[in-house]
């Protein structure tokens, strides 16, 4: 599993592009956007064109040619990656197992962006999860690569999150709508009743509004493998799947239901990995908790925390931004860099001739960080978005002269 081939990538990384960009006597130009990956690259999943896994941030050699349409945001799955560029186009590359890449069942995988057919209108919104896909147009309808879904058809859709084998959207109202695997109750859904009064939970195939958030306007989602979170209008962070390890707050058990944070402050920014959760603040402040396997927490050990802890850094000379969790590492944007910790994929992956398959931290190495480092990309970069996958990451970095 997660096997890597080497073999050398025929594009040089982003360096000796940036110093042809930057050395000429033009006039100033306009930021560039460049989308880059690093980590595993099985089945093509970079976007590089190859196989091989990168330890460090690569630029993506697709988008350096298409400055007409630059990508504005991506998001990385279980084996693939999803670009949105600033038209409103979806490019896709990576594992097509399941049809997640939306060109079709033909294609077993592709080694560079393709871009995804069937899609009439412009996107706004894209999510990946571990074997599916979607996007939001920007008439608020969502597609799941590459058919519409027709029970969404009387909601405008905002935003749309997808975990391991789970959906959730948010309408334009605020209403929250969840479908897929229902175990540890991660729909939000609640009990049903099953043989002899046990408590059951199946999979919903159709989006149905989770009922508690009746009445409240959510404005942001997160799904990660066992669990799911939503921040409503007043920054209140509800939660609902798995409990204790993974998302905190008493004895090991479910929450079916969603349930109220009432440790955390006005909360603005939310993301849920394999077995941890983090959040930003309104002060820019980013509090964490879950398993911490190989560190992903950030908090500079590997012990379980049950309930939100404050992730202090002297790194982090400015608020935290951005944060996205992966399955077990985490990347956060602080002022115009990207910091990632966790799981660096030394141990778990296939390794050939001393080479990892991981690399994900993009630190030009793959072991495990327990605390925050910066990723080191080049002079005038700043980071705008950041995902983080299985066991790989993508950025969208602008580029400027001065």
């Amino acid at each position: 599993m997660w096997r890597a081939t080497a073999r050398r990538l025929p594009w040089p990384p982003l360096r000796s592009l940036r110093t042809r960009w930057l050395s000429s006597d033009a006039a100033p130009e306009p930021p560039r956007r460049v989308a880059a990956l690093w980590g595993n690259g099985d089945y093509g999943r970079l976007g590089l064109g190859a196989l091989e896994s990168q330890w460090s941030p690569t630029a993506c050699p697709f988008f350096l040619s298409r400055t007409d349409d630059p990508p504005a945001s991506l998001s990385c799955g279980g084996a693939h990656t999803l670009f949105l560029t600033q038209s409103g186009r979806v490019f896709a590359t990576g594992l097509n197992d399941f049809g997640q890449l939306g060109i079709g069942s033909s294609v077993t995988h592709t080694l560079e962006p393709i871009e995804v057919s069937g899609i009439q209108e412009k996107v706004v919104e894209i999510a990946a999860g571990n074997h599916h896909s979607c996007a939001v147009t920007g008439a608020g309808k969502i597609v799941s690569t590459p058919t519409k879904v027709d029970y969404l058809a009387d909601f405008r859709v905002k935003v749309a999150a997808l975990g391991s084998e789970h959906s959730i959207v948010v309408t334009e109202e605020g209403e929250v709508l969840s479908w897929g695997a229902a175990g540890a109750g991660r729909l939000g859904h609640g009990h049903k009743s099953g043989f002899l009064g046990f408590s059951l939970t199946s999979s919903e195939y159709t989006p149905r509004l989770i009922k508690n958030l009746d009445g409240i306007k959510i404005k942001r989602i997160a799904a990660g493998m066992l669990q799911s979170a939503c921040i409503d209008e007043k920054g209140t962070l509800f939660i609902f799947g798995l409990k204790t390890e993974k998302v905190g707050f008493g004895r090991s058990s479910e929450a079916f239901r969603p349930i109220i944070v009432e440790e955390l402050p006005f909360s603005e920014e939310v993301s849920c990995g394999g077995y941890h959760t983090c959040v930003v603040t309104d002060s820019g402040d980013l509090y964490s908790w879950g398993t911490n396997e190989n560190g992903c927490l950030g908090l500079g050990g590997t012990d379980m925390v049950r309930s939100p802890e404050i992730l202090k850094s002297s790194l982090f000379r400015l608020p935290v931004s951005k944060v996205s969790c992966g399955w077990k590492h985490t990347a956060v944007i602080s002022g115009d860099d990207i910091y990632t910790w966790g799981w660096g994929g030394a141990n778990g992956t296939f390794i050939e001739d001393g080479h990892s398959s991981g690399g994900q931290l993009g630190h030009g190495n793959d072991v495990d960080y327990f605390e925050p480092m910066m990723v080191t990309f080049g002079k005038n970069a700043k980071a705008v978005h950041v995902s983080c996958g299985f066991n790989h990451t993508g950025a969208i970095y602008e580029f400027t002269q001065n």
